[in-house]
Parts: structure tokens; sequence; C-alpha cells
């Protein structure tokens, strides 16, 4: 057994219990306050968004508590194997459910564009429902129920952020190999080109959404389309901004030296992630932007 998984030269316990914690109520705690403060600010009680904002800060503050606790107990030693194997496979079905998620919204945009325009446009069908109706996606509604807009084309943002994405594989990748092979510096640096890809994917992004609004006229509420683009793209931006901000927190622990040839699986888990969130985006660019 590595070193890393012993405490001063003896074996990690075979499967290391924590102390009890108050993580898991103050998280419960900052959750409620958030859910509360939704329910008032929807009903447009002023309190509200002080209570959203108390919550997502709260939740936010327990979340850097509870993680450093488990990067204490890691670079103290106290994990073994078998605990490492556990959170290795802890990743891979939180990664799972985030490739269920994706696929419900790529199954939204296959119904829509598929099944039911196809369906709405048939004959028999458009005559009872909505004579007007044209087949065509994307379209503007039953009888231009929607204001016209310009679909977003594949050119060239969308195009420019799929090479900035892929090529933040790349660098990931020889951040990785860089850590294996022991050469610290080498991996930060590598691993800084990759967020700095990331966060310029993001810029791209945020200019498309502006564009898009302003010049194309594509909202959230021009159909079918506006909603699944949007619901798309943006929860991929959003997972594109988490990715990068654990691939932040993973560059401060790798310069602070948290990490080893052998011992990394926070380097990994976020590499996982991050290369989830390529393949993702591929879909995008092929089902959303080109077909």
């Amino acid at each position: 057994m590595s070193a890393s998984h012993s405490v001063s030269g003896k074996e990690a316990p075979y499967y290391f219990v924590p102390a009890p914690s108050v993580h898991p109520a103050t998280a419960s705690l900052a959750l409620l306050f958030f859910l509360l403060g939704m329910a008032l600010w929807v009903n447009s009680v002023s309190v509200g968004p002080w209570f959203v904002l108390a919550g997502v800060l709260g939740f936010l503050f327990v979340l850097y508590r509870w993680f450093g606790d488990a990067i204490a107990e890691s670079t103290g030693g106290l994990y073994s194997k078998r605990v490492d194997v556990s959170y290795r496979w802890s990743m891979s079905w939180f990664i799972f459910s985030e490739v269920m998620f994706f696929a419900a919204f790529f199954g939204a945009l296959f119904y829509a564009r598929a099944i039911t325009t196809p369906w709405l446009s048939d004959l028999d069908t458009r005559m009872v429902l909505w004579p007007d109706f044209a087949g065509a996606w994307p379209n503007t509604g039953p009888a231009g129920t929607i204001e016209p807009f310009t679909a977003m084309g594949p050119f060239w943002i969308p195009t420019i952020n799929t090479a900035l994405l892929l090529t933040s594989g790349v660098t990931l990748t020889i951040s990785h190999h860089a850590l294996l092979a022991s050469n610290r510096t080498k991996a930060a640096l590598w691993l800084f080109i990759t967020i700095l890809l990331g966060a310029t994917f993001m810029g791209f992004q945020a200019y498309e959404y502006f564009h898009a609004y302003t010049e194309l006229n594509l909202k959230l509420t021009s159909g079918a389309f506006g909603s699944t683009f949007y619901m798309l793209t943006g929860f991929h931006g959003f997972h594109v901004t988490m990715g990068a901000l654990m691939l932040a927190v993973m560059l401060r622990r790798l310069i602070r030296g948290d990490f080893t040839a052998t011992h990394h699986f926070g380097f990994e888990g976020a590499a996982w992630y991050w290369h989830f969130v390529d393949v993702v985006w591929l879909g995008l660019y092929l089902f959303v932007y080109w077909f």
C-alpha cells in the first residue's frame, strides 16, 4: 500500500468512518432557506430574494467546509484503497446521472422535431387543429402565434466553441500525464490553460445569447426550438462553469502539493467530468446547430 494510504507509516483503516458532522444539518437548513425563498419570491413577497441569497451562500459555505474536511482526511492518509474505490464509483454514478439528465433534454428535442412536428403537419391533423400550421423545423407555431425569429446556425461562434472545448480536453490530458510523471509545474500550467479555454467558451456563449436575443429575436419563448435551444445550451453552459470551478480548485490543490503521481483522484474526478462536458457539447453542436 502506498504512503498516500497510510498514517505515520501504518496502513490506513480498512474503511474510514468519519466523526459525527454538522454539515448535513447545515446543508439541509440552507436548502430549506432556498426553497422557502423561492416560494416567497414567486408569490411576490419582498423577503423572498433575500432568503434565496441566504440559502445559496449558506449552501456554498457548507460545501466549502465539507469538501475541506474531506481533503484534510485524504491528505492526512486516512483513506484506504477501499475508500478510493468508493469515491471512483460515486463519481461514475454521478456522471451517469448527468448523462440521463441530458438524455431527457435531447429526447425532448427529438420528440418535438421528429414526432410532434410531422404529426401536426399531417393533412388530417392540420385540418382539425391548425390549418395554417407549417411542418418545417424550426417553426413559429400554429397560425404564427410565435414572433418570427432566426435559428442559430453553426457559424461561427458554435464552431469556435467546439474547437475550444476539444482543445481543452487535449490540454487537460497533457496536464494529467504531467502529473503522472511527477512534473507538477507542467501539470499546473496545462491545467491553467484548460481553465482559460473553458472561461473563453463561456464568454463566447454569453455573446451568442446576446446576439440571439437582440439580433435574431430568438428567445426562450420562441416555441419548441427556442425552449430546447436554451434548455440544452444553457444547462451545458452551467456545467462548463461548474467544471471550470472544479478544475480551479484542483489547480489550487496541485500548486499546494496535495497531489502525487499515485494519489490524485480529486484531479481525475474533475477530469472525468470535464471530458463528459466535452462529449455532451459534441452532441449539441451536431443536433442543435447543424441538423
